[in-house]
C-alpha cells in the first residue's frame, strides 16, 4: 500500500506528538501516582515503600483489660502501619503518666514508677498509612502485692573497691521468680568488662562478678530496678537500688598456711613479706580455709568472741575481715612467737601488731585473699566466695543462662 504525500505529512506529526509526550514525562519532577497496587489490590502509599496503605493497628503492653500487672514490667503502646500523634496513660485520679515517644514515632512507654492496685487507662490517637485516624484506648489494673520487700547491696557511691570485689543484691527470704529479678538488673562497665550474675546463699542473694578480676581504674554504674518487679508468690520488690564506684590499684593478698608467710602484691610487685601464724592445723574448726577469699571490712580494733572455744571480748586492732565466719588478717601480740613458724589461731591470720597496721592502711575492701596449704576448702554458704567457681560453673548459677 502506498502512502500519498499527505498522508506522510499526517504520520511524521502524528509520531513527534508521541515523543513529546515521552520526553515530558520522562524529565518531569511531578510524581506520579497510581490506582491500584502492583497486585491491583489497592492505592499505593509512598510512606510505606511500595506497600499498600493500611489502617494503624494499635499493640499495648500489658494487654487491654489485663488484671495484676506488675508495675516493673514495661508499659508501652506500639504501633504497625502509622504512627502515634498522640498517647496519654491516666491513672486514678485524673493525673497523667510520665512517658516518651519513640524517634519514629512508632512506641510510646512510661519513664516513671507505676502504682500498686491501681487503674490505668489509655487514650489518644494514631494514623494510618492509609490517612485515617485510630483511637488509643484501653485499660489495665496493676497488682496488689500480698507483701513488699526491700534488697540490700554491697556497694555504694563514689566508693573506691579491690579488684574481686562482686556486686551482690540480697533480698530477707528466698526469691522463687529469679528470671524477673534479674532482667531488672544492670552492670554498666568503662572499659567493657565480661560478668554474670549467679544465684547463690539458698536463693536469697543474686551475686555478679567479672569473668577475671577487675581491671584497675575500671568505672561501674550498678542499677537494680526491682520496684514492681515479682520476687515471688504475692511479694513484689519495694524500691530501685544504684550505686556508681571505682576499682582501684591491683592488690592481691597470698597466704601460705604451710610456710607460715603472708605475701602482699601491688600492681604486679611483691610490696610485703609478713611472718604470720594461721589457724592451728589439728582442729577442723580452726584450719583458716583454702580459696580466694575477698576483704570484706576493716576495722582499727575488733573483739573477738567464739564460745565454743571459751574466749570472750579479746579486743585486737587492726583488724580486716574477709569472710563471715569470723576470719580475719589481724594483729596480736601475744603469738608473735609462732608468727612465721607455727599454727596457733582459731582461724584468723594473726601478724605482729605493726605489720597488721601497715597492711590495714593500705588494704581495700574487695581486695582478694587468696590461701593455700590448709586441709579445709571455703565454704561456699558463705558471702562472697564467688572466686571459688570457675567461670563455666559461675555462669550456670545465672537465671537466664541458656
Amino acid at each position: 500500500m502506498r502512502f500519498t504525500e499527505s498522508a506522510r505529512r499526517r504520520a511524521a506529526i502524528a509520531a513527534l506528538g508521541l515523543v513529546a509526550v515521552l520526553t515530558l514525562g520522562a524529565c518531569s519532577s511531578e510524581p506520579t501516582v497510581s490506582a491500584s497496587g502492583p497486585d491491583g489490590g489497592g492505592p499505593v502509599s509512598s510512606e510505606t515503600g511500595g506497600k499498600a496503605a493500611a489502617p494503624a493497628k494499635l499493640t499495648y503492653e500489658p494487654a487491654a483489660g489485663a488484671q495484676e500487672v506488675a508495675p516493673g514490667q514495661p508499659i508501652r503502646v506500639s504501633v504497625a502501619d502509622g504512627t502515634l500523634d498522640q498517647v496519654v496513660l491516666t491513672n486514678p485520679e485524673g493525673k497523667q503518666v510520665a512517658g516518651q515517644p519513640s524517634e519514629d514515632k512508632k512506641s510510646w512507654s512510661t519513664t516513671e514508677q507505676l502504682g500498686y492496685g491501681k487503674a490505668y487507662t489509655w487514650s489518644g490517637k494514631a494514623t494510618g498509612t492509609d490517612g485515617k485516624p485510630v483511637e488509643v484506648g484501653g485499660a489495665f489494673t496493676t497488682v496488689k502485692p500480698r507483701k513488699q520487700v526491700g534488697a540490700n547491696i554491697n556497694v555504694f557511691d563514689g566508693q573506691t573497691y579491690g579488684i574481686a570485689m562482686p556486686i551482690t543484691l540480697t533480698f530477707p527470704s528466698k526469691v522463687t521468680d529469679k528470671a524477673s529479678v534479674e532482667k531488672a538488673l544492670s552492670v554498666e562497665t568503662t572499659p567493657k568488662t565480661e560478668g554474670s550474675w549467679a544465684w547463690v546463699h539458698d536463693d536469697t542473694s543474686v551475686h555478679w562478678r567479672p569473668k577475671a578480676y577487675w581491671q584497675p581504674g575500671t568505672t561501674v554504674k550498678f542499677n537494680a530496678k526491682i520496684y514492681g518487679v515479682k520476687i515471688g508468690d504475692g511479694v513484689y520488690g519495694k524500691e530501685d537500688r544504684s550505686a556508681s564506684f571505682t576499682i582501684g590499684r591491683s592488690q592481691i593478698v597470698k597466704g601460705n598456711t604451710q610456710t607460715h608467710r603472708l605475701l602482699v602484691i601491688r600492681d604486679g610487685q611483691q610490696i610485703a613479706d609478713y611472718a604470720a601464724s594461721y589457724g592451728l592445723d589439728a582442729d577442723q574448726g580452726r584450719v583458716t580455709p583454702s580459696g580466694t577469699h575477698v576483704v570484706m571490712s576493716k576495722h582499727d580494733t575488733y573483739s573477738m568472741t567464739n564460745e565454743r572455744y571459751n574466749y570472750e571480748n579479746i579486743v585486737v586492732p587492726s583488724a580486716v575481715r574477709f569472710s563471715t565466719n569470723g576470719e580475719f588478717i589481724h594483729g596480736y601480740g601475744p603469738s608473735i612467737w609462732a608468727q612465721g613458724k607455727k599454727n596457733i589461731s582459731h582461724g584468723c591470720v594473726n601478724l605482729a601488731p605493726v605489720n597488721a597496721k601497715e597492711y590495714m592502711a593500705g588494704a581495700l575492701v574487695g581486695d582478694p585473699v587468696e590461701i593455700e596449704g590448709s586441709t579445709v576448702k571455703i565454704n561456699r554458704a558463705r558471702d562472697y566466695s564467688d572466686w571459688t567457681y570457675d567461670w563455666a560453673e559461675w555462669s550456670k548459677l545465672s537465671a537466664l543462662a541458656s
